[in-house]
């Protein structure tokens, strides 16, 4: 049976890369989802046509959930690159909600700083720091200007490009892969798809080695699919000091003798973050 990696999905249509050819295909019935950088089997039904049979078993995966449904982003990747910008302004709480998805599906992350070239975006620089502190590798670009920073952390690597609408990521993408606008307008004619098939993730094959999964921009990030547990385990300054606390169920919401609270009270971590944190809890726990 032929095998590939899916390059685009849109709905129940995916494109396959089967290494020779790109096959277009459904899924058969409603065996679950598929994802952009799946391995898939599959089966041709006429002459650049096929159907699904199978998705092989992933590194990872990559997906946000609301009460609703499940949606997947990309899966078996090796690093993710969340971008941030401080205009049109930063929003810290869908970083924290990226970050805590590849927390928990254990995949690194690269925060790529874009518009480094405006004067607004040294105070975020600055601020940025902290996420350096806690593990998080960092690196500031110009998507307008210069790229070479971002380029030498994807050469070889199969990296998910995540972001928030405004921060510059198609204009990055763009500069990444040249022509990926082009390749993504064929793929629209090549599904049907129209201008929608923009929504939904596209694997593009970067110059220099590698492969950059591109996922559309997002407004929010839903994380109702996780248990508390996985919540607690993926801030990192938060579980580092759970074992401290006087309880041993400690939630670190009002209860006394909470190491996390004190610390947060003495400035060392960052309010907003566990902010975040409680927020994200009291969400799963009105969910269950």
């Amino acid at each position: 049976m032929p095998s590939g990696r899916v390059t685009a999905a849109y709905g129940r249509h995916f494109l396959v890369d089967d290494g020779t050819d790109v096959v277009e295909c459904v899924m058969r019935g409603k065996k679950g989802g598929v994802a952009c950088g799946d391995r898939v089997s599959f089966n041709l039904t006429h002459p650049g046509s096929g159907v699904i049979e199978k998705v092989e078993p992933r590194d990872n995966l990559l997906y946000r959930s609301d009460e609703m449904r499940e949606k997947l982003i990309a899966a078996n990747v090796d690093q993710a690159a969340v971008v941030v910008a401080a205009v049109p302004y930063f929003r810290e709480e869908l970083l924290i909600r990226c970050l805590v998805a590849c927390e928990t599906a254990d995949i690194p992350v690269l925060i790529v700083l874009n518009k480094a070239d405006l004067p607004e975006t040294a105070a975020l620089a600055e601020y940025l720091k902290t996420y350096v502190e806690l593990g998080y590798a960092l690196v500031a670009v110009s998507a307008k200007r210069d790229v070479s920073a971002l380029e030498a952390h994807l050469r070889d690597h199969t990296t998910v490009l995540v972001g928030g609408s405004g921060v510059g990521k198609s204009t990055l993408l763009n500069r990444l892969v040249p022509g990926a606008d082009a390749a993504t307008g064929e793929i629209s004619i090549a599904l049907d798809a129209g201008k929608h098939t923009t929504t939904h993730a596209r694997l593009h094959r970067l110059p220099g080695g590698g492969a950059l999964i591109d996922s559309p921009g997002m407004q929010e990030f839903g994380l109702r699919h996780l248990s508390m547990a996985a919540l607690m385990a993926a801030f990192p300054e938060i579980n580092a000091r759970a074992g401290q606390c006087r309880f041993y169920n400690c939630r670190h919401i009002k209860e006394p003798g909470c190491a996390v609270l004190e610390a947060a009270a003495r400035g060392d971590m960052l309010p907003s973050r566990l902010k975040v944190y409680q927020s994200l809890l009291g969400q799963l726990s009105e969910s269950r």
